[in-house]
């Protein structure tokens, strides 16, 4: 299902509903980022894990799989986005986006940028009151580009792995 079309510098880009088919590519492209290359990665062995995720998503409403083609048809960017009903600010939606890459060829181009504007579009269709994200300490890159789109560091974020 084709969600969104993207022209940048005389190529078009489709934004679509990720299928399982999908999975593969969409694990190369978080695999080939430095920070995530041990914990995701294209062995055959985590290949069940991932298609179970996958079905889970695809089968909730409230979460989208995205993926990103270049006119060849090859996965070049994906973003999840999860709408969150919950009690705080007057009982509102928020959407959170995860798991946002760009082929490394293609950063800078404005792709990211228009997925993520595509994003918070979707938001407020849904009737989300907010967005948010989170992003890696590390990732000081990513930081600017999240604050040139608007997005601003209120929170501190903490995790507790289970495995």
């Amino acid at each position: 299902m084709t969600l969104a079309n993207f022209e940048l510098a005389d190529r078009t880009f489709l934004l679509r509903r990720a299928v399982e088919s999908d999975v593969g590519p969409l694990v190369e492209l978080l695999a080939n980022d430095q920070l995530r290359a041990d914990v995701d990665s294209a062995d055959p062995a985590r290949q069940l894990g991932y298609l179970d995720a996958f079905a889970a998503i695809d089968a909730d409403p409230a979460h989208l799989l995205c993926v990103v083609e270049d006119d060849s048809g090859e996965a070049v960017a994906t973003m999840q986005l999860s709408c969150i009903p919950g009690l705080a600010r007057g009982g509102s939606l928020r959407m959170q986006i995860e798991a946002v890459r760009v082929s490394e060829g293609l950063r800078g181009a404005g792709l990211g940028s228009a997925m993520m504007g595509w994003a918070v579009e979707e938001a407020r269709r849904r009737g989300a009151a907010l967005v948010q994200l989170t992003s890696d300490n590390s990732r000081t890159d990513a930081h600017r580009f999240y604050e040139r789109l608007g997005f601003v560091q209120s929170h501190a974020g903490f995790k507790l792995l289970l495995r």
